[in-house]
């Protein structure tokens, strides 16, 4: 089944549903809508999803609706795009990203074998 199109929000009472117990690896973009670079990161996020879609789930959460999740993961500085496979944190970055540097980080924290091995792909021949 293919992700849905482009990011969905998570909120405490969904994290670990639609994060923690997802098939697929999950970058969770921590953001808040009166925060400038979250705004300026927003547009770039959502267009990483698109060509991940069905491979990598995209998923937002307000840290005014995740304030649980927030204090549990330490997110301190927003936005934070964390990187979750398997129910396990892979990584994190903070600060606005490009959709290039998102790619890269993508690639960094999910290798194309662990993406093939959780729902993917596979390379073709």
């Amino acid at each position: 089944m293919l992700a849905s199109t482009g990011p969905i929000a998570v909120t405490d009472q969904t994290f670990e549903e639609e994060v923690l117990l997802s098939p697929l690896p999950v970058v969770v973009d921590f953001y808040a809508d009166w925060s400038v670079p979250c705004r300026l990161a927003r547009p770039a996020f959502a267009a990483a999803s698109e060509p991940h879609r069905g491979r990598v789930k995209f998923a937002s959460a307000n840290i005014d609706d995740a304030g649980q999740v927030v204090r549990l993961y330490g997110i301190r500085a927003i936005p934070t795009f964390l990187f979750v496979r398997g129910g396990q944190e892979r990584g994190r970055e903070v600060g606005p990203l490009t959709a290039p540097e998102l790619d890269r980080s993508l690639r960094r924290h999910f290798p194309a074998r662990a993406r093939r091995a959780s729902g993917g792909r596979p390379a073709s021949r």
